[in-house]
């Protein structure tokens, strides 16, 4: 990409609420890097389908894996043109009408063609960065997968072609007259907070949570967590 926004048009552009609309790799990027779960929308033979997956981002690239025997994965891998979405719930709104309950939420939709990967390094390199994207530096400690293991894994790659992101973050917004109803309305915040983490019951003695996974903190946000591990991996993004 040799400008800092993905080109527009009538594909990605946000066809409503143009003000709500970003295009700007900053805030695509960020909100791609905030998570780890997407949709990627396909369509086999005139049906539609929808699957979620893990994936992750390097660059203007998203990867996402699955079983080699996958349905989605074999589609895909002879250049199919996909959708792959993000959704950020921030609220719900509730308001003095019905046409006006809402949510506060950040949205991503990002258009490409997927391929298989199939270069040797391209696939180790992402192989790793499955793990390491999120735990950083882990895949370091653990058993090396199996050549079974590795080749029972495909990868699926897109470079994104055009993205677009949408942010609603008004909370209430009622009609001018509407205010005056004496009927209640509130915005309801909604986080994804990581819980206390279970360590396995069968680790051995002595072996302990590894520094590394501080960033997976109790009650810090997910999306939080997902970020920092981004920019540690890719060394600032």
């Amino acid at each position: 990409m040799t400008t800092d926004a993905y080109p527009l048009s009538s594909r990605n552009q946000v066809k409503r609420r143009h003000d709500r609309g970003f295009y700007d790799h900053a805030t695509v990027h960020g909100l791609l890097d905030a998570s780890m779960l997407c949709h990627v929308s396909y369509v086999i033979d005139g049906q539609p389908y929808c699957t979620p997956t893990f994936f992750w981002r390097e660059g203007s690239r998203l990867y996402w894996h699955g079983s080699s025997a996958s349905r989605m994965l074999r589609n895909q891998s002879v250049g199919e043109k996909v959708c792959l979405t993000v959704a950020h719930l921030d609220s719900l709104v509730l308001a003095r009408c019905g046409f006006n309950h809402s949510a506060d939420y950040r949205a991503v939709m990002a258009f490409g063609t997927a391929y298989l990967v199939t270069d040797e390094g391209e696939k180790k390199r992402a192989l790793v960065a499955m793990v390491d994207r999120f735990f950083p530096d882990r895949t370091a400690t653990l058993r090396q997968s199996t050549v079974q293991e590795i080749k029972a894994t495909s990868v699926i790659a897109m470079e994104i072609e055009q993205a677009s992101a949408k942010i609603r973050s008004k909370g209430v917004a009622d009609d001018d007259e509407d205010y005056e109803l004496p009927i209640y309305a509130e915005r309801i915040p909604v986080r994804t907070v990581l819980g206390r983490p279970e360590p396995c019951p069968r680790l051995l003695d002595g072996v302990g949570r590894p520094a590394s996974l501080r960033g997976y903190s109790e009650g810090r946000l997910l999306e939080d967590a997902l970020r920092d591990a981004h920019f540690a991996h890719y060394a600032g993004g």
